[in-house]
């Protein structure tokens, strides 16, 4: 064990949220801050090209490549489980989509915790801090912010008409996804800067690595938490083959995300003492809720062949179209290769009882089998819906006390009677969407999952086949009272233990209503005024008020 030194703040996890702490905490001259990532440098030119995502996601290079377990509501199937494994993590890697969700979910939040802190209200002017919007300052949004957010560069006709039809199935457009109420079909906004990703490594790690107090260690992978009592202490970790001890003089903190978080907690021996006896680790502090309480957005792509009317599978499959893909990109950083996964989208209800929009389009001007798979050879739209507030419940949980060996991730998805209604009903409900007037030019066929499926059972299990994650694991660390089953505190401390917060999306008592990115940078942004405050008060250490 080799001792790398002492610092104020440990930041573990160079990601989203890490990399908003980095910058935040930074700020203060006088202290110094390590932040350690397993991952490497965010320095590979697709990591910046928004559609290189495609080269990105299921790379090891920029991906953990998780799998879940075979998952008895998908049929069986283990799933792709992408997390940004790179500074930036999943903000380099993902769809770029800035999307707060609803008001309501904060609301809950505060709710279910017992601190308006968390309500929207509170929390939007943290959002605007550090926005830079397209559009400029405004009630909503916020300007000169590190986080760019824009327009997309392109458009479709297809995508287009798909408003034209939602609109005639009665689903009203928005010209703004986060205003609290994200009802209506629009354009995704994106977290870009002239046609590149605008990731939290750009936004916030950048400007702040020149800071002499900041220390940013890549390819350092955090095994666990060194303990004295109930106070945490500093980080053991792994680089280049070599173990490594680094001491916290003031707080460490868990940025590591859903699956990172939880994991190393359990390794240190924080968690359920069953579940950690079993696997040979010692139990330092018995907090059953860790790990628990996963939750994800599981995507279900509908794919319908179209004629008359382009799509990007003619483009990307002849060198023609492909050349000036990459002309139209170089000449003014513009068309396919600046576009997200996903360009429009659409917020409503599953059916009546619903009292808000559950419901999330991802609609997309292309169609494949599966991620990683070339583009169909024919023209096609994929209109992907997921339930935005599943009631189904997962867990993540270490494998082993080798930080190497892969966590076991069982999202448990489609496992309740509600989400398989409202699975059922969101294919209805695209059929009857695409069956409009708007679309009827064109000629839409079902390919995916196919018209054969037609009864609730039938239209749930189709949903089972063709479902797939749309990567917004959340919960695994929830916030809330110490009384309740959670593990953090709403100030994000570890119940029971001093010198230790989690500021990532684990913390989320329930999901979003929309894409988790935004509201995970949101919660570093908190925490790092939190943990600022705390020191200016002589509050160091951050002892949680469980104890």
């Amino acid at each position: 064990m080799q001792a790398f030194g002492s610092y104020d703040y440990i930041i573990v996890g160079g990601g989203s949220a890490g990399c908003v702490l980095a910058n935040r905490l930074s700020a203060d001259p006088d202290v110094s801050v390590l932040l350690l990532e397993a991952g490497g440098k965010d320095d590979w030119i697709w990591i910046h090209i928004p559609v290189g995502y495609l080269y990105c996601i299921g790379n090891p290079r920029t991906d953990w490549c998780y799998h879940t377990q075979d998952e008895a509501g998908l049929g069986g199937r283990s799933i792709l489980y992408a997390r940004g494994r790179v500074l930036g993590g999943s903000s380099s890697i993902n769809a770029m989509i800035y999307m707060r969700g609803q008001a309501c979910d904060y609301d809950q939040w505060a709710e279910l915790g017992g601190d308006p802190s968390w309500a929207w209200d509170a929390v939007l002017p943290v959002f605007k801090r550090s926005e830079d919007h397209w559009r400029g300052a405004s009630e909503h949004h916020g300007s000169g912010g590190e986080l760019r957010v824009e327009q997309q560069r392109l458009r479709w006709d297809i995508l287009d008409r798909f408003a034209d039809a939602a609109e005639q199935a009665g689903i009203p457009r928005t010209d703004d996804f986060n205003r609290g109420d994200n009802t209506g079909s629009g354009k995704f906004e994106v977290t870009q800067r002239r046609g590149l990703r605008w990731s939290a490594s750009r936004a916030f790690l950048r400007p702040a690595m020149k800071r002499p107090n900041l220390q940013v260690v890549t390819g350092a992978l955090s095994d666990r938490l060194c303990l004295d009592g109930a106070r945490v202490t500093g980080v053991e970790f792994v680089r280049d083959g070599e173990r490594h001890r680094a001491t916290s003089r003031i707080e460490t903190v868990l940025a590591a995300g859903s699956i990172g978080s939880p994991t190393i907690l359990q390794r240190s021996g924080i968690g359920d003492p069953q579940r950690l006896s079993a696997l040979g680790i010692t139990t330092h502090h018995a907090l059953p809720g860790v790990g628990r309480n996963l939750q994800d957005h599981l995507q279900l792509r509908s794919i319908y062949r179209i004629s008359g009317i382009r799509s990007l599978n003619q483009l990307a499959n002849n060198w023609w179209g492909q050349a000036m893909m990459g002309l139209e990109y170089a000449w003014r950083r513009g068309g396919p290769l600046s576009m997200a996964p996903s360009q429009l989208g659409v917020f409503t209800r599953s059916g009546p009882e619903q009292t808000r929009p559950n419901l999330e389009y991802h609609v997309q001007p292309l169609s494949l089998d599966k991620f990683g798979d070339p583009l169909h050879r024919f023209p096609a739209f994929t209109a992907s819906v997921c339930n935005l507030r599943p009631s189904s419940r997962g867990e993540v949980h270490v494998a082993s006390a080798d930080p190497h060996d892969a966590p076991v991730i069982a999202p448990r998805y489609l496992s309740t009677e509600e989400d398989r209604r409202v699975a059922a009903d969101a294919l209805r409900l695209t059929r009857h969407i695409v069956s409009q007037p708007a679309l009827a030019p064109y000629r839409p066929e079902e390919y995916l999952p196919g018209p054969q499926y037609r009864s609730d059972d039938e239209l749930a299990d189709a949903a089972g086949a063709i479902g797939t994650t749309i990567f917004h694991p959340v919960g695994t660390c929830r916030m809330g009272r110490a009384d309740d089953g959670s593990v953090v505190d709403t100030r994000l401390r570890v119940h029971g233990l001093h010198g230790l917060r989690i500021a990532d999306a684990s913390i989320m008592p329930t999901i979003t209503s929309g894409n988790t990115n935004a509201p995970t940078m949101m919660i570093a942004e908190r925490a790092g005024a939190m943990i600022r405050e705390d020191r200016r008060l002589g509050r160091t250490g951050g002892p949680s008020a469980s104890i």
